[in-house]
Formats: C-alpha cells, structure tokens, sequence
C-alpha cells in the first residue's frame, strides 16, 4: 500500500493565480447601457451625458435605459401610459405589508413585497423579450407604490392609492407624504430619480445580472439586487449622512467635529466614491436643489451644515462629495425619513437593473466565475474511531 503524503500546508498553492479581492479591475461583462469614467468624472447613459439628462424626466430616462434611444412624443405617451396603469398593486401585496411587524426594516419589506408581487404577475414565468420589457415598465411603476406604503404603513398610516393626473416623480411624492408637491419637490424627486436610475456593474447591479443568467425570472433577480443593495456599504450611506447632520447640529460646530473624526481615524460618510477620483457628477445638481427646498420649507440648517462640512472635509481629506452626501439633506427637506432613503434609492435603480437584466438574457451566458483555493492540500481520511 502507498503512503499519501500531505501536502506542506505552508506551500503556495496559488502560484499561478492571484484573486481580485472584490473583483476589483475585472471586466465581467460588455454592456451599451452605462459608461463611467471615474477618472474623468463622467457618467453616461446610453450615450448621454448625465448633465444633459438632468433636464429631462425620469420616464424619459427609463425609456432610454430599456430601449436604447430617447423616446418620441408618442412613444413617451405610451410609456407614460403604461407607466400608469401598473401603479397600482395588488391588495394582497398591500395586506401582506400590513402584516409585518411595525419595526420591520423597510427594505426588508420591500425586499419581501417584490418577491411576493410576482405570484400575481401572469407574465412572471413568461421570458419572451416582450414580456420582460413589460415586467420591467410594471416594476418600475409598482416600486414607488411600494415604498411609499411601507413608509406611510411604518408611521401609522394608510397608504394612500396612485394618481394618474401626476408625473412619476410627483405621483411618489403624492403617495409618500399624502399632499401633491411643489415644483421645486417634483424636480428634486425627478432628478433623484434619474441620477440614480443607473451606475455600471455596481454590487446589486451584477448581483441581478447573475440571477438573470441563470434564466431565472426578473422577479428573482430583481430581488436579489434589493438584498444586495440593502447592505451598508453598497445603499444607505445617506441615511449615516444625515445622522452625522442632525447629530452635528449647526454650522458652526463643523470644523471641532472633522478634527475629532480625523483623530479617531474615523470615516467621513458621504465623500470619496469606489469609482470617482474627481468630483461624482450627479452631486452638483442635489446640492443646488437641496438650497432651494431649505429655503422653501425656511429651514436651511442642514444645507448650512453640509456647506460648511463639504469644505472643511475636503480640505481635511482632499476628497470630494459624492451623490450620496446631499441627497441626505435634500430628502430631508422632501419630508422622506432617513431609514426610507435606500427604499427611495431602490426606486430608482430598478429602471437600471431591469435595463442590465434585459441585455444579460439577450446574449446569455451564465456568469461562473472560478475561484482561486488556498486551503489546505489534499489530505487522507482518518475514520472517526482513529481520530
């Protein structure tokens, strides 16, 4: 009989392979949908700057983002339309919601109430490119009815039923706070809406693009990406954004509270970003509009705050803000609590997960990647007696 000799657990058994800690660098898939460019500080849909974008509405980036091109009058009217009549969603989705716990996390709730929206989907199972394109126009329209009953549920009220007389954005608006918004409030929600409807193979992005591959249903995926967008160091860095605000308290006390974070080595929320290594393009235009709703609603502390924490941090660190550090302030003044920022975040990516779920089955392939082991080499077995 030949001994089997175990391998030195101290050898290197990846000589050949090096992982790519979080995939960083790695290119995973080819795409038309998004390009950004972190070196330039450039986001681009489809072709288009996201500057330019900020003067449309959501509905005619989400048509862009699904279909390629800009929509004409009529095509926009029948996505508008479309948009529309998926608003409304199934009383069973709203009992269940009802149900939960009044301290369920919301994105729990969301989480649970996409999975269960597709039992009442006759399309659910039908993966024909017209069917999942028509999924993603009632997902996308269905989200914002979702969380904004989850918010009006979780503070002890009724959901209130869509409008069909108001744009997307103030339609949401008008769901989550139970009053039609101002102009200035419908366009901040619209530009919220648009700045993060869609950001390259982000962690909840490809997290969707793999269920999808597998050719399982859009619901599946999309599911999968609100678990993954749930997590903290993917959404919700807002929502620390605007704790460190309200906990600061006024302008003033800014400079001391930098200096005590930089001496606990502690992490500036809302600064610096994965991608960018200039300024995130998309945080210009919330700043502007988050000055304009404190100065609407005469409460312009947090803007005040943010000012003075953008400049005293920069200098402290050298990094910009991100897309994240005034969307705090500006949900804030738009009546949205802080717990309910990634469920208003998830809103608007959907439109971008469903994008990137339509490309990965119009080409499929299902996504396997290997893995580089450095456990132990192979080893003999002992029986349990012997051990």
């Amino acid at each position: 009989m030949t001994a089997v000799v175990a391998p030195d657990p101290d050898k290197d058994h990846s000589a050949d392979k090096m992982a790519a800690r979080g995939l960083k660098g790695v290119v995973a898939a080819d795409t038309t949908i998004c390009d950004v460019d972190g070196e330039l500080g450039k986001l681009i849909y489809r072709g288009y700057n996201i500057h330019e974008l900020a003067q449309s509405t959501f509905e005619e980036t989400a048509y862009l983002l699904f279909q390629g091109e800009l929509p004409t009058k009529a095509q926009l009217a029948e996505f508008n339309s479309q948009l529309v009549h998926h608003r409304e969603v199934e009383p069973q989705v709203l009992d269940f919601l009802r149900s939960l716990p009044r301290d369920t996390p919301p994105m729990t709730s969301l989480r649970s109430a996409v999975s269960m929206s597709a039992a009442y989907d006759p399309l659910a199972e039908d993966e024909s490119p017209k069917a999942n394109f028509e999924k993603s126009i009632r997902l996308t329209a269905e989200l914002t009815t979702i969380v904004a009953a989850i918010r009006r549920l979780s503070a002890g009220l009724e959901p209130v039923a869509p409008r069909s007389d108001l744009s997307h954005a103030a339609n949401f608006m008008y769901m989550l706070n139970g009053e039609v918004p101002s102009a200035d409030a419908e366009k901040a929600m619209d530009l919220i809406l648009i700045l993060h409807a869609e950001h390259g193979l982000n962690a909840s992005t490809f997290a969707a693009r793999v269920i999808a591959a597998t050719l399982s249903d859009i619901y599946s995926a999309i599911t999968g990406a609100i678990g993954a967008l749930k997590g903290p160091l993917h959404g919700g860095a807002n929502t620390e954004v605007l704790k460190t605000l309200l906990e600061v308290g006024s302008a003033d006390k800014v400079v001391d509270w930098v200096n005590d974070v930089r001496a606990k080595k502690g992490k500036f929320m809302g600064f610096g970003h994965a991608v960018y290594q200039v300024e995130d393009p998309r945080a210009v235009h919330l700043k502007e509009l988050s000055r304009r709703l404190g100065i609407e609603t005469g409460d312009t502390k947090l803007y005040d705050i943010s000012i003075a924490m953008e400049q005293a941090v920069k200098v402290a660190i050298k990094k910009n803000c991100n897309v994240d550090f005034y969307s705090a302030s500006l949900q804030y003044y738009m009546g949205i609590p802080g717990d309910m920022f990634t469920c208003v975040f998830a809103a608007s990516r959907i439109v971008g997960w469903c994008a990137h779920v339509l490309e990965q089955v119009s080409d499929n392939k299902i996504i396997r990647p290997s893995s580089n082991y450095i456990g132990v080499g192979e080893r003999t077995y002992t029986p349990i007696a012997q051990r």
